[in-house]
């Protein structure tokens, strides 16, 4: 690692002849706690934030989204108390406009003012303007202002990617624009196979619309554990979303109030929406990065190493710029481990291993470590996989299983991954990952006392592999 000047340790002493020991471009989860800890720690912090503190996670991404899972459950919810006896109990109407849209915002208005003043109160300047970079210490502000400062650091994280599919770019929506519509769709496309397209068809699906699905690879969830992959998918399709791979958008008119849609495969199909989720960018476009000698990759995210410091050694990213892990506990530790190194003198490595994470679908999967197929490339494996129809749904005849699923290394016996497909598996697989993450055996899960009845007794009762190699 590059170092500069006096070394890492750089405590609050003025910093002579600099503006800010610390500049933070990005209002996001990583940037505001990086900057929130240096200023408590006593280094004199400015931030700058061109649209609303929280970034995408709080604004546009993590919490809305959530919400909005939360809020398509209470529907199939319904169904399913008639089934379990509660008389009277209709499903009736989403409200989007009336009751769920003016709720979310009230509640995102109230976590960014939670950012605000956190970050405040520790005794850092907040400036609601755009930040560039002019040199190696200097950043301009789009109010005029210009500041110096011994350290940068830029966490500007993402944006979704808009393909040049004809009529794209004019009718389409993405992530960030999904949360404020006027009115709620009835018929919605949702482009793309990731988690994030994946989960909105979910949502979507839950509030009443009718969700169709496109995506133009083999099969969804690309990168994800394979067997999770076409569990989900056959799940996904048995819950009403029309989901179709091997497809893309040919081009998309604007006709009579709707949207006009053609595939490749020559269908025809009219939505008052269609949402691109089809993959996200860093935000570094504009930045003066590359012109003072910051080093971008192929996607323009930002090269950094172990430590998070780029080729200009006064200048540090963390976060979805860095297109690293792009998870925003993920960006929190790295801001973390940028304050240890920096300012404290403790020169630490976010840590990248075994990181668990979820994806909101209906049913939700929790994953952490390695796939099966990662996994057998690097050594043999035990597999132990269990699929079932829980208790609480097979008592009123739905059709939906749960996956449980460990995969073990044959030479140590330790737990290189586990992946769960079902209700509440985010919050199962959080408790997972400390066992794998602390190098657990299968051994360790096998005498374990399961915890019954639940789903989740599964993951100490699997005794034999259903496969091996």
């Amino acid at each position: 690692m590059r170092q500069e000047g006096a070394g890492w340790a750089e405590k609050a002493d003025g910093m002579s002849g600099f503006d800010y020991d610390l500049f933070v471009i990005g209002g996001g989860s990583g940037g505001v706690r990086a900057g929130r800890v240096a200023a408590e720690g006593g280094a004199k912090v400015g931030l700058a934030e061109e649209f609303r503190m929280g970034g995408t996670c709080v604004i546009r991404g993590c919490v809305p989204k959530k919400l909005m899972v939360f809020a398509s459950q209470y529907g199939p919810a319904a169904d399913a108390a008639r089934a379990y006896g509660w008389q009277d109990n209709a499903r009736g109407e989403f409200d989007w406009a009336g009751t769920f849209r003016p709720a979310l915002h009230a509640e995102l208005d109230r976590l960014e003012g939670i950012y605000a003043r956190n970050l405040g109160s520790a005794g850092a300047d907040i400036f609601n303007a755009r930040a560039t970079l002019k040199d190696a210490h200097t950043v301009a502000l789009s109010t005029g202002e210009t500041f110096t400062a011994k350290h940068i650091l830029v966490a500007t994280g993402g944006r979704p990617f808009l393909p040049n599919t004809p009529g794209a770019r004019e009718l389409g929506i993405t992530s960030n624009e999904v949360f404020n519509l006027d009115d709620f769709p009835k018929r919605i496309l949702i482009v793309g196979g990731g988690y994030i397209a994946c989960e909105f068809a979910c949502i979507f699906n839950g509030l009443g619309s009718h969700v169709a699905q496109w995506y133009r690879g083999a099969q969804i969830l690309r990168g994800f554990d394979d067997e999770v992959r076409g569990f989900l998918a056959e799940h996904i399709r048995e819950r009403g979303v029309d989901l179709h791979v091997g497809l893309e958008v040919e081009r998309m008119e604007r006709r009579d109030g709707e949207i006009w849609v053609k595939g490749t495969d020559g269908r025809e199909e009219l939505f008052d929406q269609v949402l691109f989720a089809t993959g996200r960018v860093a935000n570094t476009d504009g930045l003066g990065l590359e012109e003072i000698g910051v080093k971008l990759g192929r996607s323009g995210e930002v090269i950094v190493d172990e430590y998070s410091q780029t080729a200009v050694p006064s200048i540090y990213a963390v976060g979805d710029v860095t297109d690293r892990i792009n998870l925003t506990p993920v960006a929190i530790r790295e801001g973390m481990a940028f304050v240890e190194t920096v300012f404290n003198g403790n020169p630490t490595k976010p840590d990248h291993e075994n990181v668990a994470s979820a994806v909101f679908t209906q049913p939700e999967y929790g994953t952490v470590g390695l796939s099966e197929e990662d996994a057998r490339a690097q050594e043999k494996i035990d597999v132990y996989s269990a699929a079932f129809r829980p208790m609480q749904k097979s008592f009123i005849g739905v059709n939906e299983r749960v996956l449980f699923k460990l995969i073990v290394s044959q030479k140590t016996q330790k737990v290189l991954g586990c992946h769960i497909v079902g209700d509440g598996a985010g919050e199962m697989i959080q408790l997972a990952a400390v066992a794998v993450k602390m190098g657990a055996t299968k051994a360790d899960f096998d005498r374990t006392v399961a915890v019954h009845p639940t789903m989740s007794e599964e993951i100490v009762l699997m005794k034999s592999p259903t496969r091996s190699d």
